[in-house]
């Protein structure tokens, strides 16, 4: 593999760039009309745009993005995450032209894609189930008897769904019949499929999930669990490795069972396998996601792997050179999703030019991003532009690493959820770890972000006056710089 042409934009092609030209791999940047002037697009070794603006007509076109990489001789497409990344389609369509698609079957993206597929797969090989249907819900009348059996509260849920789009919460037998057309409604619209299955609602649930690596030799591995409940719309906002309520033995527990997910399918590469997790460390398959996954910085600042370059080794047929008995937890990492939107306005979308761009630097410090000083968001794309990982020996010291280096990361220019991270991680349910998916719900106000922020601002001034006044001179802003993760790549 000497060419990987990477079908993605921002923080993800820049990353996935960087790995491979530590591995001695050329590469080639596909972007937007919108991306032109992008990081990405002046690291790569070659680029090329692919269309306008809107992904539909750049970063979505199959054709047109396998047609370059034939043209510029990659051997290689990495997706990264989003796009094309879960497209059975596009994996089959780089077979068919002799490109290695670097990531699993069209097989299993096709098995894991549908909700529904995923939890027949997985139940063959006794991986728990939320209480629920496996096949999808054809009429009211079945809807009701399901529900009879399960009872309330309850989950609709869209089969090929997302980020939440397609899934209603259902509270009584008066709700059913509505709930049920409108998440069959939104599925549709949404997913061209209006499939939908039933599950028990999990009261307060955790969200945790486990990274697997298989080769496509039969060797498969799990490298450990991902806690991500702190989520807004159903996508998280805050990830944390490990997490901090299992105990070993669930832990292993819930690690082999994601082998046993992935083994279902026949899955090779990198993938993650999700799970529910009640008060009682009781656990549920949730759905299995056949890519890389936004929040892997965090596994990778545990285990010290380079999941991108593992991806690209068992691409290339290799097997993988560990077991599961060489893996073990090597301190704590947590990551803050640093998104423009505006967290004192329901994390709604902002858009604008990031007139102040400066990084936070120092040890067990890692941005991953995408964009630069004066460059404009887009609308065009999902709103995150960084990834804010902070790495220490144990959990409290991540947490106080992670603060600081929050406080020394200046983005001017729009609102973005730098503010919120620094409030979340300080609030008491998570430090102690005793939060589930409805953090934001149970403790968060804007007005409380708003007092958290004057709080921190006093305080600030006073400390800055106090050492202004001790050394006798005027105080100096802080000195940013790349981070030591981009320095070291």
């Amino acid at each position: 593999m000497k060419k990987i042409l990477v079908a993605n934009r921002g923080e993800i092609a820049l990353r996935v760039m960087r790995t491979a030209r530590k591995m001695g791999i050329a590469t080639v940047a596909v972007y937007s009309e919108a991306d032109q002037y992008m990081p990405f697009v002046k690291f790569a070794d070659e680029s090329e745009c692919i269309g306008p603006a809107p992904s539909s007509q750049s970063y979505l076109q199959m054709d047109r993005i396998i047609e370059v990489a034939k043209r510029l001789g990659a051997d290689a497409i990495h997706p990264g995450y989003g796009f094309l990344s879960e497209n059975a389609k596009f994996s089959e369509a780089c077979e068919q032209q002799g490109i290695t698609f670097i990531g699993p079957s069209p097989y299993s993206i096709e098995t894991m894609g549908s909700k529904i597929g995923a939890k027949q797969s997985a139940k063959k090989f006794n991986v728990p189930m939320v209480p629920g249907t496996d096949t999808p819900i054809e009429d009211l009348a079945e809807a009701q008897r399901i529900a009879k059996e399960t009872g309330y509260p309850l989950l609709i849920k869209a089969s090929a769904g997302g980020g939440g789009k397609g899934m209603r919460i259902v509270n009584n037998d008066d709700e059913l019949e509505s709930q049920l057309l409108m998440a069959k409604s939104e599925a549709l619209n949404s997913f061209n499929d209006d499939s939908v299955f039933i599950e028990k609602y999990v009261a307060s649930p955790k969200h945790i999930e486990i990274q697997v690596l298989g080769d496509k030799h039969g060797n498969c591995v799990y490298l450990f669990e991902r806690e991500c409940s702190i989520q807004r719309r159903h996508q998280k906002l805050i990830e944390e490795a490990p997490s901090s309520c299992l105990t070993p033995e669930v832990r292993k527990a819930m690690g082999e069972c994601a082998v046993n997910a992935a083994r279902s399918c026949n899955y090779h590469g990198a993938g993650t396998v999700e799970f529910l997790v009640d008060d009682n460390l009781n656990f549920y398959f949730l759905e299995m996601n056949t890519r890389l996954q936004v929040e892997h910085c965090v596994t990778e600042e545990i285990t010290g792997l380079d999941l991108v370059e593992q991806q690209i080794r068992v691409a290339r047929g290799e097997t993988l050179s560990f077991t599961q008995d060489d893996l073990s937890i090597k301190g704590h990492a947590i990551e803050l999703r640093i998104c423009t939107e505006d967290p004192m306005n329901n994390f709604m979308p902002d858009t604008g030019r990031l007139t102040v761009y400066q990084r936070p630097k120092g040890e067990g410090i890692r941005v991953d991003d995408g964009y630069e000083e004066g460059m404009d968001i887009p609308i065009y794309y999902d709103p995150m532009i960084a990834k804010l990982v902070a790495h220490g020996a144990n959990r409290s010291e991540a947490i106080e690493k992670l603060s600081q280096a929050i406080e020394a990361f200046r983005i001017n220019g729009l609102e973005t959820t730098l503010g919120f991270g620094a409030w979340a991680i300080r609030q008491p349910a998570f430090v102690e770890g005793k939060f589930d998916t409805h953090f934001i719900q149970k403790y968060y106000k804007p007005e409380y972000l708003q007092a958290f922020s004057d709080q921190e601002k006093t305080t600030a001034a006073l400390m800055a006056t106090l050492i202004a006044k001790k050394r006798n001179n005027p105080v100096k802003p802080l000195v940013q710089d790349v981070s030591a993760w981009k320095l070291k790549r």
